[in-house]
């Protein structure tokens, strides 16, 4: 028996009861197991009441996140099934690379409570203090060219967005190419570095970092009017496992529909979601600063930019910024 096995159980009951002879018979173990598996959860910080003749029910969680917990969660069918929980990591990138190398199989997912040097596009930062944000880092070893590895990160953005906006209610956009945005404030960070041989990528290591339950307190000043946390946004405190699963769910799921149908679907989802689209932006490229409005994306994940003269023009890279409004334009 795992704890994983015990935990869904005892949580299925929700605030029932459930003896140590039903679970003994469930899972298969003497009640000697079951007491000790209920006592190793206890030493991991979830609160268990037991009563006499009654049997025992889950009445509390830890705040650190807990791995029989999560694995309980996940409805996937290989995303997150080979976990590794760290405590503390430089990189939740770096953890998940080595562990590539190694022949680590698709799906496999790191997490931590804590990075000490956590990385977001552009080689930013990412703040997430312990025990109140999502760091994580999730393999793919997809069969697609070295071409269209920019379509994995619209196609992270989507799923993130996604899930995130079915769990909390809030209204999240996407802002190019993966910035989730909640009120123009940043909620979380997309990261995909890759590994490649023979312009094919080897695999890709998918690092999500997502602002949960963090308060203004958390954020550096210059910060607050940029960045923004799901509790803040919604007033609400968020199960963290629970928002993991759903994340890994809906990601799995639109993997699925990307390998077996393409980009096309992706590309809709995320014009749907964007923030981006139809607006006049600053754009700052490797080849130089321009202004334009971004009209949707191409077929391999290309963002095509209406320029001032009415010409068109496809990036893949570039610091987008607001600029000023067309001359016309309302709202």
């Amino acid at each position: 028996m795992e704890q994983s096995q015990l935990l869904a159980l005892l949580e299925g009951k929700g605030d029932q009861f459930v003896s140590g002879e039903e679970i003994s018979r469930q899972l298969g173990v003497s009640r000697t197991a079951v007491w000790k598996q209920i006592r190793k959860l206890e030493a991991e910080g979830f609160e268990i009441e037991a009563v006499p003749r009654m049997g025992y029910r889950l009445v509390g969680r830890p705040s650190r996140l807990n791995a029989a917990e999560l694995l309980s969660r996940l409805e996937t069918e290989t995303f997150g099934r080979k976990l590794h929980l760290r405590d503390t990591v430089t990189s939740t990138q770096d953890v998940l690379r080595d562990l590539a190398e190694a022949g680590a199989p698709e799906g496999t997912l790191v997490v931590a409570e804590r990075q000490e040097s956590g990385r977001g596009r552009m080689g930013r930062s990412w703040v997430s203090p312990p025990g109140r944000g999502v760091s994580m880092s999730l393999l793919l070893r997809p069969e697609v060219p070295l071409q269209l590895a920019p379509q994995l990160t619209l196609l992270a953005a989507v799923a993130l967005c996604r899930s995130l906006s079915r769990e909390t209610g809030l209204s999240i956009g996407i802002k190019w190419p993966n910035d989730l945005l909640v009120d123009g404030r940043k909620i979380s960070g997309i990261l995909l570095e890759s590994a490649t041989e023979d312009e094919r990528l080897r695999y890709v290591a998918v690092g999500l970092g997502i602002a949960v339950n963090l308060v203004p307190e958390d954020y550096p000043e210059e910060l607050l009017t940029r960045a923004v946390s799901l509790k803040i946004a919604s007033g609400r405190t968020y199960d963290r496992a629970a928002l993991i699963a759903a994340v890994l769910l809906e990601f799995e799921q639109l993997y699925a529909v990307y390998k077996e149908r393409g980009f096309e679907p992706i590309r809709i989802l995320w014009e749907t979601y964007s923030v981006t689209l139809g607006r006049n932006v600053s754009l700052n490229t490797a080849q130089g600063f321009f202004e334009g409005v971004p009209r949707g994306l191409d077929e391999n994940g290309g963002l095509r930019v209406e320029l001032p003269n009415g010409g068109m023009r496809t990036i893949y890279s570039a610091e987008i910024g607001d600029a000023a409004p067309l001359p016309g334009a309302s709202g």
